[in-house]
């Protein structure tokens, strides 16, 4: 396929990306991966379960932080490499982060990591354990020592995601405020910070849908993947959930930002781009969950590939081609 050739797409020449040509059989917008999932849930010797991670390239191959609950059923998060972006070595020790503050640095738990490149070093965010569920925060430069900084904010906060750049001079990031529980609600937001420590200007991105416009996405929605930069926008993967008669069910679409004010959303799509169909996605610790944490892709040829976790039990990929993606989202637009 020939990308569109005004399109502009901003990150990595990735050739080594992980890519499975669509199916011809296939008429979506994304495709899975024939040999999902990628990561089984015993990968360790000590994990219950392996999903909902973040992967980016590093070095020759990819590194990644990877949320795998143990057979105690804690939330904890390892560090893994690759060659391929497909088959991973995962430490099995977990990630110990360093910080100077004793009491932000006390590990109670974490889970649902991202991981970006911004300026000179790879930034983590996850759902840090601190008085309840907050966004956690640190650094690495070579995914062997990580510095722990300062909790972005109060608990009670998940879907921490971080833009892979500073805009309007500071760094951004996409949050999604909660409760203490199982959230049965929760709108995307947008703040930033000129130093990683004291978030502010915070402005509200997007709501869930009505039901009657867009059912899988009407009762909370979540940011995903870190945003990819295109002359068209921010494309943002999120997910988003439906309440049914038989307890939620996790999709994810996609939404154009705009590039100078993120919490502006230009489009945004009314039909998912997956839904859980699969056993593995229908199957699991919890049944009926597709929830995108990562992306690669090339700017050079448009490709893109979707980590997700499935059903929070085992961790799958899904490919696409951006410009099909920016078309579908603005062909089903419901902004």
């Amino acid at each position: 396929m020939n990308m569109k050739k005004d399109l502009r797409i901003e990150g990595l020449s990735v050739p080594n990306m992980p890519w499975e040509e669509k199916p011809k059989d296939c008429n979506r917008t994304v495709w899975r991966y024939s040999q999902n999932p990628i990561i089984k849930r015993d990968l360790l010797p000590t994990s219950n379960s392996i999903f909902n991670s973040a992967v980016v390239p590093f070095e020759d191959g990819f590194a990644g932080v990877f949320r795998c609950d143990d057979t105690n059923r804690r939330m904890v998060l390892h560090v893994g490499f690759s060659d391929n972006g497909i088959d991973w070595n995962i430490n099995p020790e977990p990630l110990k982060f360093e910080c100077d503050n004793e009491e932000i640095g006390q590990w109670v738990y974490g889970y649902d990591p991202r991981v970006t490149w911004i300026d000179d070093r790879y930034y983590v965010t996850w759902c840090n354990g601190y008085h309840g569920p907050t966004i956690g925060v640190a650094y690495t430069f070579d995914f062997k020592t990580f510095h722990q900084l300062e909790n972005a904010f109060i608990p009670f906060n998940r879907n921490g995601v971080l833009f892979p750049r500073k805009i309007n001079g500071n760094f951004a990031m996409l949050s999604r405020p909660s409760d203490n529980g199982h959230t049965p609600f929760g709108d995307i937001f947008y703040s930033e910070t000129p130093d990683m420590t004291y978030w502010g200007k915070h402005r509200h991105v997007m709501s869930p849908s009505a039901f009657e416009q867009s059912a899988w996405q009407c009762t909370k929605i979540g940011a995903g993947p870190i945003p990819i930069e295109t002359s068209e926008g921010w494309l943002m993967f999120y997910h988003g959930v439906l309440k049914s008669c038989n307890g939620y069910v996790y999709a994810f679409g996609s939404a154009l930002l705009d590039l100078d004010e993120p919490w502006k959303v230009k489009y945004r799509s009314g039909p998912y781009l997956i839904t859980p169909e699969t056993p593995y996605e229908c199957m699991g610790d919890v049944p009926n969950v597709c929830f995108p944490c990562a992306s690669i892709h090339d700017k050079d040829t448009g490709r893109v590939a979707i980590y997700y976790g499935c059903a929070d039990t085992v961790t799958g990929l899904v490919f696409g081609y951006i410009d099909e993606i920016i078309e579908f989202t603005k062909k089903n637009s419901i902004v």
